[in-house]
């Protein structure tokens, strides 16, 4: 319609790149007329940018190009007389969206903004920060089972499987919580964290703040640095152990143990770190680690049999695992290859030693040979759970819960769109999964 009444051209912004390349192929096919659909991504040099900003009709993007752009005064936005900005939950503190936000608000003299998320947030605050930061005026809600909405949703069957750690898992778990104890109770006595009572299990969250107060107490006019500097040596110390706690509870061995190995490989290792493997209540929960057999998590032969049900059920079937967790995907990949299941990785561009990341043209070529049933199964890390259209997912596995309603909603969107899914969430009883 805006194209159409020659009002200006539209600016679509999405967060990723296999995302945003999947919204000008869309855009493409569906305009009447495709010429002048221009794709933005930091692989296009900013000169370029300028350029194909000056002859399009339709800009999709990436943010943080557009944002750079309008910021040195490549272009402006002033004739921009939409813009879009897709998974708008993501227009807050300082992402790309907010900087570009502003910019089109300032330059236009009659700006149309247009958000779209399938999960907003579940805090009223931060709702209304995307809604400030994004100049929105007015909401349209829908759910599964509005009129204009339900004859296109299909269900989605979700089910809990539950499993219960290995014995070294349990042994390893012990230790490694009394030596956060004792680092907690540290942090206490040096006047932080003292809001959680006795026997409560700090977060790391809390750990986090923990740090984040140390730090404001030695930039204070006349701070005791000596205790201050102590008390952040603990908290480094307990951040390490809150993790690895999360790796050995929810992931399995092998990913705590790389995590490990990583520590110990570090030659400029801070002092929190040095303590941590001095630690005789942290090497006692590594030596538990390392003398377990078997699979590295007991979610490993839930999801093998939960893969191969769904397979033999329907071999044509396609599944999205998804794990947050790098080292946890080279294991699950290495498990499922193993028994015969053909799986692939979906992951960033990030390279990491031993650990390469997918470029965008990678990304892109894997997630058209899923949708043509090339291979069955994707694992994938976080880059997966936004917006990516891979129709017909018949199942899509939680490796873990994830605590961000957000996140859930985006995993969970993956299946249940062609036809009615299924979704499978791994939980380790008795661990932080519950």
């Amino acid at each position: 319609e805006v194209l159409a009444r020659g009002d200006g051209r539209v600016l679509v912004l999405a967060p990723t790149r296999p995302l945003a390349q999947q919204h000008a192929v869309s855009l493409r096919r569906f305009l009447r007329d495709p010429r002048g659909v221009e794709l933005f991504t930091g692989g296009v040099p900013a000169g370029a940018r300028a350029d194909a900003w000056a002859g399009a009709r339709v800009v999709v993007s990436t943010p943080q190009c557009v944002a750079n752009d309008l910021g040195a005064g490549r272009y402006d936005a002033s004739d921009v007389a939409l813009a879009v900005f897709d998974e708008a939950h993501r227009a807050v503190g300082d992402y790309a969206y907010v900087a570009v936000a502003r910019h089109y608000l300032e330059q236009r003299d009659e700006p149309l903004v247009l958000g779209l998320t399938a999960s907003p947030g579940w805090e009223r605050a931060r709702v209304d920060e995307v809604l400030s930061n994004l100049g929105v005026a007015a909401v349209e809600a829908r759910t599964e089972s509005d009129p204009d909405v339900a004859p296109w949703v299909q269900g989605t069957d979700v089910e809990r499987v539950g499993v219960r750690l290995a014995t070294r898992q349990v042994r390893a778990r012990r230790a490694l919580e009394e030596a956060l104890t004792a680092r907690v109770n540290r942090l206490k006595r040096a006047g932080f964290l003292r809001h959680r009572r006795k026997g409560e299990k700090a977060s790391k969250k809390d750990v986090v703040r923990a740090g984040d107060g140390i730090r404001a107490r030695l930039g204070s006019p006349g701070a005791r640095r000596g205790p201050l500097f102590g008390a952040l040596l603990h908290q480094g110390a307990a951040l390490h152990l809150v993790h690895l706690l999360e790796l050995v509870e929810t992931q399995g061995v092998a990913p705590a143990l790389s995590y490990v190995a990583r520590l110990e490989a570090d030659g400029e290792a801070k002092r929190s770190t040095r303590s941590l493997l001095a630690d005789p209540l942290f090497r006692r929960g590594v030596d538990h680690l390392r003398r377990h057999e078997g699979p590295s998590h007991p979610k490993e032969d839930a999801l093998v049999e939960v893969v191969r049900e769904q397979l033999e059920r329907r071999p044509d079937s396609l599944v999205i695992v998804f794990s947050q967790f790098r080292d946890t995907i080279s294991c699950l990949m290495g498990r499922l290859g193993s028994e015969g299941v053909d799986a692939r990785r979906f992951v960033g561009q990030a390279h990491r030693e031993g650990d390469r990341g997918l470029s965008q043209a990678e990304q892109v070529e894997l997630l058209g040979s899923f949708r043509r049933r090339e291979f069955n199964v994707l694992v994938a890390s976080s880059v997966a759970e936004e917006g990516l259209d891979v129709p017909s997912v018949d199942l899509v596995v939680f490796y873990e819960p994830v605590p961000s309603e957000i996140r859930a909603i985006q995993r969970r969107g993956r299946t249940g769109r062609d036809s009615s899914g299924r979704m499978v969430v791994l939980v380790a009883e008795g661990s932080r999964d519950e």
